[in-house]
């Protein structure tokens, strides 16, 4: 058996592999949140075990989302979580199981290439993570960050909205930028503000960094035919936010942290809905009302 520790968002996670079939080399994006001998206790632990099997499927409860591919979620009666995730042609890749809190969690890999093998251990840590922290005022989030003057400014929006054309236009606009994750970063509310991290999860684009910042804002985007930014008010803010989170709603102990979360960064961060156009005036406005510096 190897087993592995991580730190992401400040949260310290073990990866047991039982037998000679799994490894750390399935998570390559997790090399730079890899603890050496550390002697924190994990908040969750995730046992990686190719013969596990499930004693009997629970009853279906709903569908996860994770980017274009839906998981199966079901519940056991004993509060146990079961999924079966699958990749975006539908082909399995792993079977998950957990306790009602997610400090432990089986996983077995179905998936018959390294691509479908990746694919299914990565998403099963997600979930894992965002579960297993929920109410620890922590969110994993659908955004992209970018980073100026020591602030994290973060882009949320449906996928093919242009979050990350966004993220770019500030890159190539605005001096000293650099970018923090371009798809599911952690979010936390800490001692009373609001900080942004770095994660294994990035989407398309590798930015897998282990790094942290305050939150300068966060930023709605919506294409316009002229560019304009307006601040919202906290009930809009919660709109926004809550859809872009992370969440099982049918679960009362992940929504309400969730929802607590969420409350959170509306005390602590300012929310903007900016409607642009694709070019380096969007970004500049952008900068030049939520940055700040």
């Amino acid at each position: 058996m190897k087993t592995k520790q991580y730190k992401v968002g400040d949260h310290v996670f073990e990866i047991q592999f039982v037998d000679d079939n799994n490894d750390e080399s399935l998570l390559p994006s997790f090399r730079p949140f890899e603890l050496k001998d550390s002697d924190d206790v994990p908040l969750f632990r995730v046992i990686v075990d190719d013969s596990f099997k499930f004693d009997e499927l629970g009853h279906e409860i709903g569908q996860f989302d994770c980017g274009g591919s839906n998981h199966g979620v079901y519940l056991l009666p004993n509060g146990a979580y079961q999924f079966i995730v699958t990749d975006v042609n539908g082909v399995l890749c792993c079977h998950m199981q957990s306790t009602s809190d997610f400090n432990e969690i089986k996983v077995a890999i179905k998936g018959k290439t390294w691509i479908q093998r990746n694919f299914g251990l990565n998403n099963a840590m997600m979930m894992a993570y965002a579960f297993a922290t929920a109410e620890k005022m922590t969110m994993l989030m659908h955004a992209s960050v970018i980073r100026c003057d020591g602030y994290g400014y973060l882009m949320t929006a449906p996928s093919g909205t242009g979050k990350s054309t966004h993220t770019r236009l500030w890159y190539d606009n605005i001096p000293g930028c650099d970018l923090m994750n371009d798809d599911n970063p952690v979010v936390r509310v800490v001692d009373g503000k609001a900080i942004i991290y770095g994660s294994p999860w990035s989407g398309k684009t590798p930015c897998y960094r282990n790094i942290q910042a305050p939150i300068g804002a966060i930023v709605r985007i919506q294409q316009r035919p002229k560019n304009e930014i307006r601040k919202l008010g906290p009930v809009e803010s919660f709109t926004v936010l809550l859809p872009a989170m992370s969440n099982m709603k049918w679960d009362s102990r992940v929504y309400k942290g969730i929802c607590d979360g969420i409350t959170g960064l509306i005390e602590h961060c300012n929310l903007y809905e900016l409607g642009c156009l694709p070019n380096g005036e969007a970004a500049i406005l952008c900068h030049d009302t939520v940055s700040v510096n």
